[in-house]
């Protein structure tokens, strides 16, 4: 039996008399690694924020296999979106506050045994400002993971990070994701070093998706006008 996918269907979205998403259809294996590229302002961030639901979509549908509804999905923001004025528990433990009744014990039980697995235990009591880059990375993952997501939405994970940062971040996505088996579908610019971890790459270009395969097919087989997108020095 094959393995469960996220199905989007015609997904348009629309602002004013700007269309932004154009009727995408794109087909995303639960378990995957799908990483969307494109160049800036052609709505890759629209299109996540319409799978989180932080948008409505103008018309489309999103769902598991056609008939089963979205699973619960997580959405990382490009700044992390921490709150400086709540420590790296109080973060971490919002989800739950919101959508759960749960007793305080059990709230603290899950915060901090998240915590423990990304190697944060130490810093629960720390605000945001207290801590390195590296760390408030793993505290907005923490935080997407607290309410057990089957997906996770990543938005230029990697955004003003030098290479070396760019790599580490990287490596924690792919190092979590075997730990807990989320799928991951991540907006980047990073082309080709986000290729590294990805299963998958779809290119968003004037509201289609106009490819979606595998890394290397996409490296040895570039359609036209993506060569250059992809080795910038060869522009």
């Amino acid at each position: 039996m094959s393995a469960s996918k996220l199905l989007i269907r015609g997904l348009s979205k629309s602002f004013g008399t700007q269309v932004v998403l154009d009727a995408i259809d794109l087909d995303i294996p639960l378990g995957d690694h799908m990483t969307l590229i494109g160049r800036s302002g052609t709505g890759k961030s629209v299109f996540l924020k319409c799978i989180a639901g932080l948008l409505v979509a103008d018309s489309g549908k999103i769902s598991l296999d056609n008939s089963d509804p979205v699973p619960h999905c997580s959405y990382l923001f490009q700044q992390n979106a921490l709150f400086d004025s709540m420590t790296v528990f109080d973060n971490v433990a919002l989800p739950v506050r919101e959508r759960e009744a749960v007793s305080r014990n059990v709230l603290a039980t899950r915060v901090n045994e998240m915590l423990d697995k990304l190697d944060l235990i130490g810093a629960s009591k720390k605000y945001p400002a207290e801590i390195s880059g590296g760390m408030q990375k793993r505290v907005a993952l923490a935080r997407a993971l607290i309410t057990h997501p089957e997906i996770i939405l990543f938005d230029e994970p990697t955004t003003g990070l030098d290479p070396e940062r760019k790599y580490s971040v990287f490596n924690m996505i792919r190092q979590y994701r075997q730990q807990f088996g989320f799928t991951v579908i991540m907006v980047s610019h990073d082309v080709p070093e986000v290729f590294e971890i990805s299963d998958h790459v779809a290119w968003l270009d004037h509201g289609k998706i106009v490819y979606r395969g595998t890394p290397q097919k996409l490296l040895d087989e570039p359609p036209a006008g993506l060569n250059s997108f992809i080795n910038p020095q060869l522009a």
